[in-house]
């Protein structure tokens, strides 16, 4: 049977190509990457929020394309089940789809304000009102994770949730967003996964560069 092909874009910009990249990668499923330029017109708009889908990532296996993140998770879970994409306990996987899928359809001002570039830091970054509302949001729901859990990941063992949420945890080293202990050590954790590190590694080699997301503003 021929490799799975996950269709990516830019590594340094693209938060939606992180999610598709971990989900694939903590199912287990072997893929091969291909990889659209962030030059690619369709692509650039998909980065910087300006089209009404998000076509990339794009998972193609056995006769099957998939290409919305929730919809790849779903399916890896599918496939891989004891990948443990979603957690087993019923209430929890609701808890985590729900979660996981407030990150995908929400949190607008954050997207807009502080878009991910791993690359780039910006101490001292002003942070406006309604971004500061979804920072707010976002902790209080790791806290609420991380309190029944009581960790390492959101649900205990590595999930859907983290990979959804990792792109914020590079927002917040980008822009230095200041984090309780717990909610640090929570950032640490994710940023100290293999996968993570093969990834930022990656990006910082991308010679590409959009302006429109090396304003400081």
């Amino acid at each position: 049977m021929a490799k799975a092909v996950l269709t990516i874009t830019s590594k340094n910009y693209s938060s939606w190509s992180l999610r598709g990249w971990l989900l694939t990668k903590f199912s287990g499923l072997d893929f091969e990457e291909q990889t659209i330029s962030p030059d690619d017109p369709a692509a650039r708009a998909e980065i910087l929020l300006l089209s009404s889908s998000i076509l990339v990532p794009c998972l193609r296996h056995d006769g099957v394309t998939v290409w919305d993140t929730l919809a790849i998770a779903e399916y890896l879970n599918e496939i891989k089940p004891k990948a443990g994409l979603l957690p087993h306990d019923r209430v929890l996987r609701a808890r985590c789809r729900s979660i996981s899928g407030e990150i995908h359809s929400g949190f607008t001002a954050l997207r807009s304000s502080l878009p991910v570039n791993l690359k780039g830091h910006f101490p001292g970054f002003k942070i406006w009102s309604r971004a500061q509302s979804d920072i707010d949001r976002i902790t209080t729901l790791w806290t609420e994770c991380l309190d029944a859990s009581k960790g390492p990941f959101l649900f205990g063992e590595r999930s859907m949730a983290d990979a959804m949420y990792a792109p914020v945890v590079t927002r917040f080293r980008t822009y230095d967003v200041a984090l309780p202990k717990r909610l640090a050590e929570y950032s640490d954790v994710i940023m100290a996964m293999p996968e993570m590190k093969q990834w930022i590694a990656a990006a910082k080699l991308e010679p590409e560069d959009i302006e429109e997301l090396e304003v400081e503003f």
